[in-house]
This record gives C-alpha cells, structure tokens and sequence, in this order.
C-alpha cells in the first residue's frame, strides 16, 4: 500500500501573530520563507495564492509585467470582504495596469518629486517643531502618536491636497475603518461612501474656486471624472497621513528601545538620512504583503506560478532577506540599506516616498534633538500594536522626557 506524505496547511495571511519583538515580521510568514522563497498560502476565504517572502523574488513580481495590480482581474488575492469592496468600488491607480495606472499617476506625480518635497523642508520642520512645542507645553509626559506623529503628517497632507485640517477627526476616523482588516465589508463600504461623498464636495467647490493645491489642479481636468478625482484623493489623503504617522511612531520607539542608536543620531544629526532607510527596512510597516495576480505561467522561485495565481508579496520578510541585509534583525543606523523594499518596487511604488523620508527626517532629528531624556512611560508590555490593520502600528506611545 502506498502512502502519501502530509502537507502541512498553507499558511493563512492577515492578521498573523507578531514575532518575539514587535518590529519582526509575523513569525508564521518567516517560517514560510525557510521552505522556500515561495511557497504556498492560504487566503481567508479558503482560495489558493503564492507567499513570496524573497527580496529577488518580490522584486521580480512588483516588476514584471506578467504580475498583475488590477484587483478587477477574476482571482485577484483580497485579505477580506471589505478590502475587495474598497479595491473595486473606489479604484485607485495603485490596482491599476497601464495605461491607466500611468495616465492616472502621471497627474499627481509632479507633486511629489524629490526637488519639490526638498522645497518644502523649512514649512515641514515648522509644523513639526509647533507639534512638538504643544506636546511639551505644560508637561512632561504625551501620547506621540495622537500629540505628534498623527497629526505632523495629517498637517502636511492636507496642506498639499487642498483638505481643511478642521475636518481631520472625520478623515482620521474613517482611514482607519478602509485599513481595518477585521471590519466588515459594510462598515468598510460606508467609510469609502462618506469619505469620497467628503472628496467629492470639496473637488466641486475647488472646481469653482480653485486654488494651489492637488485636489483644485484635479478638479479643474477635462480628462478626469469626479469619480477619478475622487478616488484620487482618496487613496492621498489616507496614505498621505496613516502610513507617515505609524512610521513615526514606531521608529521612534525603536530607537528609544536601542538607545545606543539614538545616540548615533544625536551626536551625527549627517546619519539621520540613512538611518531612515534603515527604519523603513527594520520596521517595514505593510506587515500583510502586496498583492498581484499572475497573467502568464512564470517560474518564479522554483515554483510554477501558473495564470490566473494570485500572489502576496511579503515585503516584511523581504527586508530581512540575509542574503540581502546581513545580520537583518539588528538595527543598525549606519547600515546602507538603500535597497530595502518598504515602498514597493516598480512602477507601483509608492508616490509619496521622497515625502514620507522628508517628514520622517525631520520628525526624528527635531525629537532627539530637542528632547534628549525621551523615554517610554510605561513598560513594554503594557505597549498596544495595531496588528489588525494593513498598516502596522501603535495604538498609543505614552512617553516622558
């Protein structure tokens, strides 16, 4: 009689438990990546996908046009019910193929150069010193994530879209619900309604009134619908602000936790550059992978990907490739880690980066410098992490100085 080995089950994707330290990725997708660069996986609803845990292999998926972003395609590989309502129903050019992706991109790009975001450092360092002069008026002790790293890029976002920061409770709010892996897809539906219904009035207005920010300069096309301009600002304004503010956080508690770095820092404001990349890389906040589909059969990793195969492209694990970053689990502030895959890689990668550096910069050089005896207030297991939501962060970062 013959017997067949056992397959163990594929592993199943969002909402992974977390590593014995919180900025490792989830330990259920770094056993993954022993067996393998890909293997297979489980989505939550049972259908089949590839996890892609390699550096060279991530890159290979989010370059090669044989991989797919339109999450329209049939078998694209969703987390949930609310994230394919929010992929299908409010589509943004980052779940587009070109042409459109780049037809779409291509009107906001120019915001965002390198040139440009430089141009903005002394009103960003504004902002972020105000930040920290109303976190420490009074008192010796803050939330950094409500008092600080929320509200510095939410300042710098709306600033550049066009969005009054009054309104920041109902965008706030609502962002969250889109990322929240565990809402339904109801609540995720009504977020998006109330958030593009938002987006949608203020384009009107700008339309008839336009001034000199993103959403006005979109308003005002003949070649993009309210629909587009909408969902535009949309995908802006929520990565505009959520993923700079965990960054923020998260960074800034990992350095508090290896204050042997921090002191780098504070003695070499020059590292502060590079020591970014190197949180982006050690942190890597978009815990729950990037996903495509694939169009064509591919060997990938010494798998056959086969068409119609969705994929998840683990960028977490990606980052702590050894084969890429030697010693990946240690920070290291003078690492060069210019190579990491944070912000994806390809023709999808992420608009806002030179933006995010900028700020991150900023926030953390201004932090260190201006409160040198920085310190978390409470002991590391009372800390709360945000692990059921496609960006990776705090709930809150009680510190003192």
């Amino acid at each position: 009689m013959v017997t067949s080995t056992p397959i163990a089950p594929p592993t199943v994707l969002p909402a992974a438990p977390g590593g014995a330290c919180p900025f490792d990725p989830p330990s259920a997708y770094r056993q993954a990546g022993l067996e393998g660069p890909v293997t297979a996986g489980e989505l939550p609803d049972g259908s089949f996908c590839w996890l892609v845990t390699g550096h060279q292999e991530v890159r290979t998926v989010l370059s090669d046009h044989r991989f797919s972003a339109d999450a329209r395609r049939p078998g694209f590989p969703f987390l949930s019910p609310g994230r394919r309502s929010l992929a299908v129903n409010s589509p943004s050019f980052i779940r587009m193929d070109d042409p459109e992706h780049s037809r779409l991109r291509r009107m906001v790009t120019k915001d965002f150069l390198v040139k440009r975001v430089e141009a903005m450092r002394p009103g960003i360092k504004l902002i972020v010193d105000e930040a920290i002069d109303r976190m420490t008026e009074g008192a010796g002790a803050a939330d950094l994530v409500a008092d600080f790293a929320l509200p510095v890029p939410s300042l710098v976002i709306c600033l550049l879209l066009g969005v009054p920061y009054e309104d920041h409770e109902l965008f706030q709010s609502r962002s969250r619900t889109l990322l929240d892996t565990t809402a339904s897809q109801q609540a995720v539906e009504t977020a998006m309604d109330e958030l593009l219904a938002y987006l949608t009035g203020l384009a009107t207005d700008k339309h008839r009134h336009p001034g000199d920010d993103i959403l006005s300069r979109l308003a005002v096309r003949e070649d993009l619908s309210p629909e587009e301009t909408a969902a535009t600002g949309l995908l802006l304004l929520v990565a505009g602000h959520e993923t700079t503010a965990n960054m923020i956080s998260l960074s800034t508690l990992a350095l508090l936790r290896r204050p042997e770095q921090a002191a780098r820092l504070r003695a070499d404001p020059g590292l502060v550059r590079g020591a970014v990349e190197e949180l982006l890389r050690y942190v890597t906040i978009i815990q729950s992978g990037l996903p495509r589909l694939a169009t064509e059969d591919v060997e990938l990793g010494g798998r056959t990907v086969r068409a119609g195969d969705g994929l998840i492209c683990m960028l977490s694990t990606a980052n702590r490739d050894e084969s890429m970053f030697e010693a990946s689990d240690e920070l290291d502030v003078e690492r060069d880690a210019r190579r990491h895959l944070a912000f994806g890689f390809g023709v999808h990668q992420c608009l806002g980066q030179p933006l995010a550096r900028v700020e991150l910069q900023i926030a953390l050089e201004s932090l260190l410098r201006r409160l040198p005896d920085l310190r978390v207030a409470v002991p590391p297991e009372e800390l709360v992490f945000r692990t059921d939501t496609i960006v990776y962060g705090l709930a809150s970062l009680p510190v003192a100085w």
